[in-house]
């Protein structure tokens, strides 16, 4: 990170909400469902698909738990009404999963339930070292229970992932369904790679592995190597826009899915290569978070990875950047 963005850093704590709200409002959809549908009707036209997330996590009472599992009923009913080709995605601490493991399963299971009846898919976000495995011991517990629209997310820095990778293709085979992306939680060095080109490195080491087991890979980057890395590897294996999935070992093709893979970038975020991806007709799907817990999300995104300051930086000192 620079001196503009460790500025930036130091200023956070005093610097006035609706600041922060100005430049939050490029990567938050807005604070409720209805500015997350009119984010979702401006971009439809861009070839884009969508993930819904409603901000929140790590709740401290199981009643508000409530609050996720109403607010992603009326998530999945707008999806429905509008027509928009939509997934959500679930951060399973929001529903109590550091409170109640037990009551955390059966709320992610009744709105996985309720998304199948839609044919819509559900994505369990993944969140630091203490819930990996726990998160990942659901996935494959809603698929014992038979849910097959369920998968989760895999972070490529930490040292555990290839393993990960290994088990859910064993677990699953070709119901596994796998975002994978760098993660943002800076975790300890003994667990998980630190430098830039050693995450680059592990991330394009398990592109490789993903499509290799079969996988559905969603591949969550912003990384211009990555996606370059990633391309060639698909045209390695035969993959590519309008091409039946080739691998034997993959599952069958799902409703608002890609041939076996799609990209995924944040909103806000290399809009010009994901337009660019989506007009060579590979899938693009855009993550669209929203909710009152912006400003929580966005200074919480700042406190554990400090990079992002260089984005807010950017916005402020070169105001015309600060668009999607």
């Amino acid at each position: 990170m620079g001196v503009p963005g460790r500025l930036i850093m130091m200023m956070m704590p005093i610097t006035p909400k609706f600041v922060v709200h100005w430049v939050a409002k490029r990567y938050v959809a807005g604070p409720d469902l209805d500015s997350a549908i009119k984010v979702m009707r401006a971009m439809k036209s861009q070839g884009a698909c969508f993930t819904l997330d409603v901000l929140g996590e790590e709740i401290t009472s199981l009643a508000e738990a409530e609050f996720f599992v109403n607010e992603y009923h009326r998530a999945l009913d707008a999806i429905v009404a509008e027509g928009m080709d939509a997934n959500i995605s679930l951060k399973p601490t929001a529903f109590g999963l550091l409170i109640d493991e037990e009551k955390a399963i059966e709320n992610i299971e009744h709105i996985t339930r309720i998304a199948a009846k839609n044919d819509i898919f559900v994505r369990l976000d993944m969140e630091d070292n203490r819930v990996t495995q726990s998160t990942i011991d659901i996935v494959t517990e809603m698929h014992e229970r038979g849910h097959r629209n369920i998968g989760t997310v895999l972070q490529s820095r930490l040292f555990r992932t290839s393993d990960d990778i290994a088990h859910l293709s064993s677990k699953l085979g070709g119901n596994s369904d796998v975002r994978i992306c760098k993660g943002i939680y800076l975790e300890p060095e003994d667990i998980a790679h630190t430098g830039y080109h050693e995450i680059v490195a592990a991330t394009n080491q398990t592109v490789d592995e993903l499509l290799d087991a079969g996988s559905y890979t969603a591949i969550a980057t912003h990384d211009i190597p990555v996606i370059n890395y990633s391309l060639t590897s698909l045209a390695e294996r035969g993959m590519g826009p309008g091409i039946e999935d080739p691998r034997s070992n993959a599952g069958q093709a799902r409703k608002g899915k890609g041939p076996g893979y799609e990209f995924q970038m944040l909103l806000g975020v290399r809009g010009n290569i994901r337009r660019k991806l989506s007009a060579q007709g590979h899938r693009t799907r855009v993550y669209i978070p929203y909710g009152g817990r912006w400003y929580e999300y966005s200074m919480r995104r700042l406190r554990e990875n400090p990079d992002v300051a260089w984005h807010v930086a950017k916005s402020i000192i070169m105001p015309w950047t600060n668009r999607r």
